[in-house]
């Protein structure tokens, strides 16, 4: 959420800020709200002054033994007058509230303006694209040949967009989130984080799902207040939520390993086609927590730890910076690690790694105290997916895969897979 101070002093700057990330701000309605908002408290105090000015009248007239009765009800207007402008303030402040609610994260000076993924801009490539002589398969070919990706069970079991893998697929999934994991707690020092797989809405609501996408959420049925989680960013970034941590305590590193859970309303396209874009998948996510001055250089660490994951694997990839129109809502500055899929001959999206400044914290009321100070600040987070596990499962399939129709197995990954060197039949 942005700077409320910001939007009531500078709403024109705001204004010019959210178009540039397809937002709009009537600043127009905002400053109508802003003068009743004011006038109403003006008006409110000076009520409260003249109600107890005549309370104390009360008193004095009663000793004097006077009619109290016309003070009584002129007491009894003003509170009615005074019940009416709070009902009307608490309408007001709802409205300003939903208007600053609705409005993305300001965007970084260096993110570029653009409509969508086509004017992001690429910054840098990683490895060497696999050669092959006969025209590589996807994911899909290769999964069915090998009996361990079946489609049509996990739809007789959930419906479409699941899958079930089995033999030493399964295996290969959970060797890479394995994998991932003791890279991040062993070399990156991420602390290792179990959190729920449902979440109420004020956690939706820290970092930024809600109120604007509860369409992408899967919603529990009936009298529940619980989602599933589309993202392990929301239950790890809210254990600081209402939280008042010391210097000492930052940074924050935390890294864990969720199913995630995604409506994908409206999603199409030719990226439907097998894992690609799931109602459940795996994610080993990162997330960090720093003081405002250190989360520029977190982002770029934190897309580092991302990298590593892939340059272990020997995955080639690219590193997009994300154009305006492309950035998420609660994001500042956005980078996509692109992975290439020789079986789809294009390369696909295997973690975002974004900086929100004090955008989520702001929502999520999560503070540090400067003992320079002895004031709170407000935290910055940043988050990234290190990585997507069946992104990752599928990118190792198709760019180790064997004209035969078996999956090398990466070297990285060997330890965890009983040292075998090939997946077959």
């Amino acid at each position: 959420m942005l700077d409320p101070q910001l939007l009531r002093s500078e709403p024109e700057q705001v204004k010019l800020a959210m178009q540039r990330h397809g937002a709009d701000l009537d600043v127009d309605a905002l400053n109508a709200l802003e003068t009743r908002r004011k006038a109403i408290q003006v008006r409110t105090q000076t009520l409260q002054n003249e109600r107890n000015t005549r309370s104390k009248s009360i008193g004095i007239a009663k000793a004097n033994g006077e009619d109290i009765q016309p003070l009584l009800d002129s007491v009894a207007q003003l509170g009615d007058e005074l019940k009416a402008l709070e009902a009307e303030l608490n309408e007001i402040q709802a409205s300003i509230h939903a208007i600053q609610c609705a409005l993305p994260n300001r965007l970084a000076d260096d993110v570029p303006t653009g409509n969508d993924e086509a004017q992001n801009v690429e910054l840098r490539q990683w490895g060497q694209r696999p050669q092959f002589d006969y025209a590589p398969k996807d994911h899909v070919d290769l999964g069915q040949a090998l009996s361990g990706i079946n489609f049509e069970v996990a739809a007789k079991i959930a419906g479409a967009r699941f899958v079930t893998l089995s033999g030493p697929l399964a295996r290969l999934q959970r060797a890479l989130t394995q994998f991932m994991l003791d890279t991040h707690t062993e070399k990156h020092d991420y602390q290792e984080t179990y959190v729920p797989y449902l979440v109420n809405k004020d956690s939706l609501f820290g970092t930024g799902q809600l109120p604007k996408f509860e369409d992408d959420l899967f919603k529990m049925a009936g009298d529940s207040p619980y989602y599933l989680i589309p993202t392990a960013e929301v239950p790890v970034t809210n254990l600081v939520r209402d939280e008042i941590l010391t210097s000492e305590q930052l940074p924050l590193k935390f890294v864990a390993h969720t199913p995630c859970f995604r409506s994908e309303a409206g999603a199409y396209g030719s990226d439907m086609r097998g894992m690609i874009r799931q109602h459940q998948f795996e994610k080993v996510e990162l997330v960090q927590i720093v003081k405002a001055e250190e989360s520029e250089q977190a982002h770029e660490q934190l897309t580092q730890h991302a990298e590593a994951i892939l340059q272990a694997l020997k995955l080639p990839y690219r590193l997009m910076l994300l154009c305006s129109g492309d950035t998420g809502f609660s994001a500042c500055k956005t980078y996509d690690l692109e992975v290439w899929l020789p079986g789809q001959d294009t390369y696909r999206e295997i973690s975002s790694c974004s900086n929100f400044n004090d955008f989520q914290a702001r929502r999520l009321k999560a503070r540090w105290r400067n003992p320079d100070t002895g004031k709170t600040e407000l935290v910055h987070t940043v988050n990234g997916s290190g990585l997507a596990v069946g992104r990752t499962l599928i990118a190792v399939m198709e760019n180790y895969q064997q004209a035969d129709g078996s999956i090398k197995v990466p070297d990285a990954l060997k330890p965890y897979m009983g040292n075998i060197d090939l997946i077959r039949t």
